[in-house]
């Protein structure tokens, strides 16, 4: 009885930590989701290859991108 008493006593303190929690989970994994990065890629692999970009642009694009990559998997491995 004491812990449902509990429960409601500390809910209002209780469900805002949660939602915290849950964004931040949220937009971590938003965050080190490589996988558009990836269709991003192909993209503009397929943009450049039926010559919608100029080379100067594909590099700069494809740079871009790439150190996107680079920067998920720096965080990643900190975890």
């Amino acid at each position: 009885m004491a812990l449902i008493v509990d429960d409601i006593i500390l809910a209002p303190i209780k469900f805002p930590v949660w939602i915290c929690k849950k964004l931040s989970e949220s937009a971590e994994k938003e965050m080190t989701d490589d996988s558009s990065i990836h269709e991003d890629l192909l993209e503009l692999q397929m943009r450049y290859e039926l010559g919608e970009l100029s080379d100067e642009e594909y590099d700069r694009q494809e740079t871009r991108l790439m150190e996107k990559l680079e920067e998920i998997r720096k965080y990643k491995e900190e975890d």
